[in-house]
């Protein structure tokens, strides 16, 4: 184990960070391998202790955990200053990528052959998203109690259609006391003692949870001051910083909520789009959740006034970015001196154990309402009493997009190919089946 560490000066402090921006491919495990290997076995600014803390002190916060481990580590080395620099450096790459993507497809969508690369990305993400549902399921559905929450997870999203923010706050509420009596129910050790800490460092925490709170307010004070509670741009700030705060276990958990509320609660742009929305942040380095800036580009532009398209979308993808991105500094720089205390919580572990187990159920949904998106053109609703159940028409079956996936499960499952790789072949392969289509 590392035990000698330095502190690098600013200067290549910024120069490491940008790199790792620039790299961050493959998700968050990815992510975090990345950092650990440049952060911890390179360069030994961090101990593998420190680092391994940290990351699962992230795990109980909600947003992207690789982001917020690149802020922390900003935080542990050069203070706040280093904190923002890293956390936006981990995020800027990615976030102009897409932005230049999401400009590609407005520009291009009604064409033959972008559709046509587009059915293989979607395959593609297909078989990326069921790859995480069985990492995920593998490791956190360990007892029966988790087991049951993964169901019931999914069970309320996919056929009773219940909120994302009810259903993840249950598991929490249930984890939470379920480890104050049973804490082996959720495969958690008998709580610890933290005697003998430091006084809590309240007035720093208060500090900086005002000053974030204003930062993460101030653009949707002047929206509102503008242009009203009715616009387009206040709607969009206000669905995604709700997002924020639940966004607990993964880009991934959280994608059938957005999806839910962007295509039927509000009308923002249809299905097809929000699995292309996906795909595109596949192929883009950083947090998987920028996705969100896609669909905020895409709200905005479809209701610009008083703005042109391209003006309102650029302002719905930036004022997405900073709603989604802000909180996480809020999150690490309020709680990271905490960390040992929330690290020893029983209540907070519990929660956390829960909500990774009702997380895989969550994944399960997304995973299943893609498929039937990217294989059926037609899908509708059976309903019986609470239960609503997609119903596919069978005469609708894509049978290109059945091809690409197939492809995309072999090369996933079977080469175990990486992220970036499969994307090229599924784009590839639809691009070549249009032109015997």
């Amino acid at each position: 184990m590392t035990t000698d560490t330095q502190v690098p000066d600013f200067q290549t402090f910024l120069g490491a960070f940008a790199r790792i921006g620039c790299l961050s491919f493959g998700g968050p495990a990815g992510q975090v391998a990345l950092m650990h290997r440049e952060i911890v076995d390179e360069r030994r600014w961090l101990t593998d202790e420190q680092f391994l803390n940290a990351l699962n002190f992230c795990h109980l916060l909600p947003g992207p955990e690789a982001q917020q481990m690149a802020t922390w580590i900003g935080w542990k080395l050069h203070g706040w200053r280093g904190g923002l620099a890293a956390g936006l450096l981990f995020i800027l790459p990615g976030a102009l990528v897409i932005l230049a993507l999401t400009l590609a497809y407005v520009l291009a969508a009604q064409a033959t052959w972008f559709a046509a690369i587009f059915l293989g990305v979607k395959a593609a993400v297909l078989a990326i998203v069921l790859q995480a549902l069985i990492r995920i399921g593998r490791r956190a559905l360990d007892t029966p109690l988790r087991q049951g929450l993964a169901g019931a997870a999914f069970l309320a999203l996919f056929a009773l259609d219940l909120p994302f923010p009810w259903v993840v706050g249950m598991a929490a509420v249930l984890g939470a006391l379920v480890a104050r009596v049973r804490p082996g129910w959720l495969g958690l050790s008998p709580p610890t003692d933290v005697g003998g800490q430091a006084a809590p460092p309240w007035k720093a925490s208060v500090q900086s949870l005002v000053l974030w709170g204003l930062v993460w307010a101030a653009p949707m004070a002047a929206v509102i001051l503008t242009l009203g509670p009715d616009h387009v741009l206040w709607r969009i700030g206000v669905f995604f910083s709700q997002l924020a705060v639940v966004t607990f276990g993964g880009a991934y958990a959280v994608l059938a909520y957005m999806a839910q509320e962007a295509v039927q609660g509000f009308g923002w742009l249809s299905t097809p789009e929000m699995a292309d929305g996906l795909g595109l942040a596949e192929t883009t380095p950083g947090p998987l959740i920028l996705v969100t800036q896609f669909v905020g580009f895409l709200a905005a532009f479809r209701a610009p006034e008083p703005f042109t398209p391209l003006v309102a979308g650029l302002l719905g993808a930036g004022l997405t970015t900073w709603v989604t991105f802000t909180p996480c500094f809020l999150w690490i720089f309020t709680f990271a001196p905490w960390i040992e205390r929330l690290q020893a919580s029983v209540f907070l572990r519990g929660a956390l154990s829960a909500l990774t187990a009702a997380v895989v159920g969550v994944i399960a949904s997304l995973s299943l309402w893609f498929a039937l998106h990217v294989l059926f053109s037609r899908v509708g609703t059976l309903q019986a009493g609470p239960v609503r159940l997609p119903a596919p028409a069978a005469e609708s079956l894509d049978l290109s997009a059945l091809v690409l996936t197939i492809l995309a499960l072999v090369l996933v499952f079977g080469a175990r190919w990486g992220v970036l790789r499969v994307l090229a072949v599924c784009a590839g392969g639809g691009l070549v089946l249009s032109v015997f289509a």
